[in-house]
């Protein structure tokens, strides 16, 4: 037994046996084999015999004649149809397609000189070959050589530069300090808001005579009537020499 405090009604002491608590160990992370069955079996235990279910037997296929469900037609006999011999008529066949093969006068032999005859070397002259592509290869003013001035300089040490800044408004002689507005942004007001306002006439547009506006018609709307007498006019003198014209022509 410990002789240190009480906590409760129960005394710290040494534990008597080993506590997987107190260990560092996986504890049971790693699972064991199973002994059971035959997938996956503990290799260090002894396995018994395994005997698997076989399928069942399909049953015999009944017989699949059709029996007495065909009409045998009357007059037949093992031997076949009793009767004469009786042929069908068909109709006419087609006749065969002609043989497409090419005649004497299909043939050239005049022109088989080079093939059945030895002949000369011939050369034939073939249209101008295209250019290959042009190579696209920067030239000589492509490159831009890195100027010699400058603070950017590749090869070069370059002195400090120092910039020119502008003039600034902060604490120049002609800084307004007071930044109050000038005469020249007030307006002027008008005399009627501070006096009395005098009257304001408007002038209208001038009037219409008033006049009568009814359409009328004019002098040239008038048609005076005319009392001539009926005269003798002149007709058109034919010449005697004129054909006459024939409707009804004589058979």
């Amino acid at each position: 037994m410990s002789d240190g405090p009480w906590v409760g009604s129960w005394r710290p002491h040494r534990p008597r046996g080993p506590i997987a608590a107190l260990y560092a160990g996986p504890g049971p992370k790693y699972g064991l084999p199973t002994g059971v069955g035959f997938w996956a079996h503990d290799p260090s235990r002894s396995r018994a015999p395994a005997f698997s279910f076989g399928v069942r037997a399909e049953a015999r296929p009944r017989e699949g004649s059709p029996g007495p469900v065909y009409r045998v037609p009357p007059g037949t006999t093992a031997r076949g149809r009793a009767g004469a011999p009786a042929c069908s008529i068909y109709s006419r066949p087609r006749d065969p397609a002609p043989v497409d093969t090419p005649g004497p006068g299909r043939y050239s032999p005049e022109r088989a000189g080079r093939v059945a005859f030895p002949t000369a070397p011939a050369c034939s002259l073939r249209s101008r070959t295209q250019h290959r592509a042009v190579q696209q290869t920067p030239g000589p003013a492509a490159y831009r050589l890195p100027p010699m001035l400058g603070p950017r300089i590749v090869s070069k040490t370059s002195a400090p530069n120092y910039s020119i800044l502008g003039r600034s408004s902060t604490g120049a002689f002609y800084q307004d300090l007071c930044q109050t507005p000038g005469p020249c942004r007030y307006h002027v007001v008008h005399t009627d808001v501070y006096k009395p306002r005098a009257p304001q006439f408007s002038m209208l547009a001038r009037t219409a005579l008033p006049q009568d506006s009814t359409v009328r018609p004019g002098p040239g709307a008038h048609s005076a009537p005319q009392n001539r007498t009926q005269g003798v006019t002149f007709g058109i003198r034919h010449s005697p020499y004129l054909t006459p014209l024939i409707v009804d022509v004589p058979e």
